[in-house]
């Protein structure tokens, strides 16, 4: 039987660190002739530990996202039931479970109980049993490892340049179209109220943004925030202003591609005043959107 070539990892974002791993894979497959295999935790380790860390990618977009990179022979892990297995324990599923013939890691991976199986431990495990140990080197971008959590820290500083930059394409939001509290409508710019993933990281302000439904593209203003103009303490939303559209999308699926963003949320002492701040919005978005 052809063995596995592995690679393990929560690969959120999918982005360019995570892609230039998965080429070494594939390569280093084709040399010894096995085949790559990517075992991937279905939610980050630190998010099912402490969940305010949040994920760039829910697990339908990673599936999507390691799609179009190319991995087709991926499995999924689920980090509760595996958790509390020993690092040498966690080695003989890989070998028994998973066929490994090889495995790629990056110079910090660590698995096992409390990520007790360092770089050391396992390259001494592959000798031990045969199987080809590599070490892969980071992608950097500014002289920084270009990783999960660099992408988090700039999304969460609103610097969605950088976060697209790094991830290779654009960060985006999806979810149902929900009725709010038409509050838009009423002062004449409707929104598309998406139901997002509570675990989904979403960056506060406004943005220029492109919104697709189906296979239609549109441009649209995205404001993500308590919306403290009209509400007092309610709870973060996300609400796509579709510009020169007017149609009902209620229970449609929307996705939301971050491009720009226009200014930070702000309260406003009246109606009139937020309704003058989005019409300026609106213009702004055209114009950064007009060549996207």
């Amino acid at each position: 039987m052809v063995k596995n070539f592995i690679a393990i990892g929560s690969f959120d974002g999918v982005h360019l660190g995570h892609r230039h791993l998965f080429g070494v894979l594939k390569d280093l497959a084709a040399e010894h002739k096995m085949k790559p295999l990517l075992l991937v935790f279905n939610i980050p380790p630190k998010v099912v530990m402490d969940a305010s860390h949040g994920v760039l990618t829910t697990l339908e977009e990673k599936k999507t996202l390691l799609k179009k990179s190319g991995m087709t022979r991926v499995e999924f892990l689920d980090f509760k039931k595996i958790k509390a297995l020993s690092k040498e324990r966690f080695f003989e599923v890989l070998l028994k479970k998973y066929n490994m013939g090889g495995i790629l890691c990056g110079k910090d991976f660590a698995f096992g109980k409390d990520r007790g199986g360092k770089i050391d431990f396992i390259k001494k495990a592959c000798l031990e049993n045969g199987v080809i140990f590599e070490s892969c080197s980071f992608l950097e971008a500014g002289g920084e490892k270009v990783s999960s959590s660099l992408i988090r820290k700039a999304l969460k500083g609103g610097d969605i340049e950088a976060v697209n930059e790094m991830l290779g394409s654009r960060y985006e939001v999806s979810g149902k179209i929900v009725k709010g509290r038409q509050m838009g409508r009423k002062i004449g710019f409707p929104t598309a109220n998406i139901d997002f993933d509570p675990l989904k990281i979403l960056p506060r302000g406004v943005y220029a943004v492109k919104a697709k439904l189906g296979r239609k593209e549109y441009n649209g203003v995205c404001n993500i925030g308590r919306r403290p103009t009209v509400e007092e303490g309610g709870l973060p939303t996300c609400e796509v202003h579709i510009l020169d559209f007017n149609r009902d999308i209620y229970g449609r699926e929307l996705t939301a591609e971050f491009i720009a963003k226009i200014r930070p949320e702000r309260k406003f002492g009246t109606l009139g005043e937020l309704t003058q701040q989005i019409n300026r919005d609106s213009i702004l978005a055209y114009k950064l959107l007009k060549h996207v």
